[in-house]
């Protein structure tokens, strides 16, 4: 729930992170149905991650996360704030049937658009939407204690990198459509579809932390048509991949 006041950049613990908590993203600590919810992660892994081209257990996930959502530094496997995260995801999931995939994990997913995501419009979306809590210029707000996040920067330098999953359109589109503006539930979501996509093609046609993604997806066959880097499989330009449309 505090993770940068441990390890943001003015933390207790180590300054590894970028002041974003992990609740910024995995909202009410990760139990909010479809925001970006932990139920699924104690009993879907360990593993095979395409993304890796390895076995991905439960402590490699988390650091996954903290050097791409977070723009981190990995913790040693015997740290304890790592040993503590891995045992909330697990108390999260404790009831979940090995196997399954209960209703409301991860995000609820959006059509896609028949035509590109478009950031002009984008920026319409958040001029009304969201520059309350994240600021015009996406500066975010912090808490009172100044370390950590309560509402992000959504680009710039102290958000997450180029290799986070929110970077890919259809991950972004579909959080924002059942979770903002900021206390939406899945079941009366404010933004239409197309508006999702395009406040997401708008975020993340901004800067954003750079990271080397070029050990990413060692069989381009597998990686996801939303992916904005190459190479590809397919011919499409890396525009079309990032913004769409994802079909002909």
């Amino acid at each position: 729930m505090h993770t940068s006041v441990y390890l943001g950049p003015k933390g207790s613990v180590k300054p590894i992170s970028n002041g974003m908590n992990c609740r910024n993203c995995h909202l009410e600590g990760g139990t909010k149905t479809f925001g970006i919810n932990y139920a699924a992660v104690a009993t879907g892994y360990p593993k095979w991650r395409e993304r890796s081209g390895t076995m991905v257990d439960v402590p490699e996930r988390v650091n996954e996360c903290i050097e791409r959502s977070l723009n981190g530094t990995r913790l040693n496997e015997d740290d304890e704030e790592l040993k503590a995260m891995v045992a909330y995801l697990k108390w999260v999931g404790k009831d979940v049937p090995k196997g399954t995939l209960p209703k409301g994990s991860g995000v609820k997913k959006i059509a896609n658009l028949d035509r590109p995501a478009d950031p002009q419009l984008g920026k319409m979306v958040f001029d009304k939407h969201c520059i309350e809590c994240h600021g015009a210029n996406s500066e975010g707000q912090m808490e009172p204690n100044g370390k950590e996040w309560l509402y992000p920067p959504l680009f710039g330098e102290h958000t997450y990198n180029m290799g986070a999953g929110l970077y890919r359109l259809s991950k972004f589109a579909s959080f924002v459509k059942y979770n903002m503006p900021f206390g939406t539930t899945f079941d009366a979501p404010v933004l239409t579809d197309e508006e999702a996509w395009d406040v997401a093609a708008y975020v993340n046609s901004m800067p954003h932390p750079t990271k080397d993604l070029s050990n990413d997806w060692p069989d381009i066959s597998k990686k996801p048509i939303d992916h904005p880097f190459g190479p590809f499989a397919d011919e499409w330009s890396e525009e079309r991949h990032k913004y769409g449309p994802y079909e002909d």
